[in-house]
């Protein structure tokens, strides 16, 4: 078993646990007791040894006396991504994703990991970024830097925070630059690249990758900045069982004119001044990965296209409302609004 600094076998005494705990600080002061198989048999922190010794323990005592039996997991292959939010609403801070055989496979940090979703995830950064020029005469859009880091960064940052790790960026402008930028690891995930060796439409680089049957996978466009819950839209995903979930902006159409009702030649009313609201569409989707298989090889394919030939063809999908930042750093006015709202994040974070 690979060694972790949260696990500790159960021969161990509970002095030895102490100091384990104290390495810990700062961080999540939950150790996760396993057998010498590693098999999980509970869970251990300072309240749990405290009342231990309260009750007559000794710091040489195995720490099976003080470890806490009833403790929460994820088990299976299967995660409920409804579970989690539950043990997080508990304050649930360290989670462990067993085997079937109660060997842990994985361990999850709720303090830095807002939620675990099975989703892989495509970032589309081969756009030319025309009405950014010059600045994008030398840089790629998605690595114009607001408050000093890359857009798309933030995109990352926000995907592995929800427990997303297989992240592909689709490029080909400048895409030399994009290899070079992930040849680092940006918030621990290790990005990979692929290249469009011709322009392949909003969604058309999706078919350059291997979908793994049964899953979904969340398409965004890498320019944008948004405070989105990727966790609440896989949700509605999961509970609509949809086959494309689109995120959806509010859009207001303000007509300063007053509007004529007809009826054939004859005026029936006037509004005066109305405005219409609509939902636009925000560059964000979870799809289907039996739905990504089936793009064409290496064409020019819309995400608008896909959405169309999935309801012609009676799929099902809807929209998730954005309640929240959404910003698509299409002109310089766009960027320089994310400039200022990014100093004021920044600010309020000081």
């Amino acid at each position: 078993m690979t060694e972790d600094i949260h696990i500790i076998e159960s021969d161990a005494d509970i002095l030895a646990a102490l100091s384990r705990l104290n390495k810990l600080s700062g961080g999540v002061m939950t150790l996760l007791v396993v057998d010498r198989d590693g098999h999980l048999q509970g869970t251990l922190t300072d309240g749990d040894i405290r009342r231990a010794i309260l009750k007559g323990a000794c710091t040489s005592d195995s720490v099976k006396v003080a470890m806490n039996r009833n403790f929460n997991a994820l088990q299976g292959d299967e995660i409920d991504v409804s579970q989690v939010r539950e043990y997080r609403r508990r304050g649930i801070t360290l989670l462990p994703h067993l085997n079937v055989d109660g060997t842990i496979r994985e361990i999850y940090d709720l303090k830095n990991t807002r939620s675990i979703l099975p989703l892989d995830a495509i970032l589309m950064a081969g756009g030319k970024g025309e009405r950014l020029r010059p600045m994008t005469l030398t840089t790629p859009k998605p690595l114009l830097e607001i408050s000093g880091k890359a857009i798309i960064d933030y995109n990352v940052e926000a995907l592995a925070a929800v427990g997303i790790k297989n992240i592909t960026v689709a490029t080909r402008y400048l895409a030399e630059k994009i290899y070079s930028h992930f040849e680092r690891p940006v918030a621990g995930i290790k990005v990979k690249c692929i290249t469009e060796e011709h322009p392949m439409g909003t969604i058309g680089a999706a078919s350059l990758i291997e979908h793994k049957k049964g899953g979904n996978t969340l398409v965004m466009n890498s320019d944008l900045l948004t405070s989105i819950s990727f966790e609440d839209m896989y949700i509605k995903h999961v509970n609509e069982q949809a086959d494309i979930t689109v995120a959806a902006i509010p859009y207001t159409v303000s007509v300063p004119f007053a509007i004529l009702t007809t009826d054939g030649a004859n005026i029936t009313g006037l509004e005066e001044k109305p405005t219409y609201s609509y939902y636009a569409n925000a560059g964000i989707y979870i799809i289907s990965n039996h739905l990504l298989s089936q793009l064409p090889k290496g064409r020019v394919t819309d995400a608008t296209t896909l959405i169309e030939e999935a309801i012609r063809d009676n799929y099902k999908v809807v929209f998730y409302p954005i309640n929240g930042t959404w910003i698509d750093i299409g002109t310089p006015a766009d960027f320089s609004h994310a400039q200022e709202l990014m100093r004021h994040i920044n600010n309020l974070n000081l």
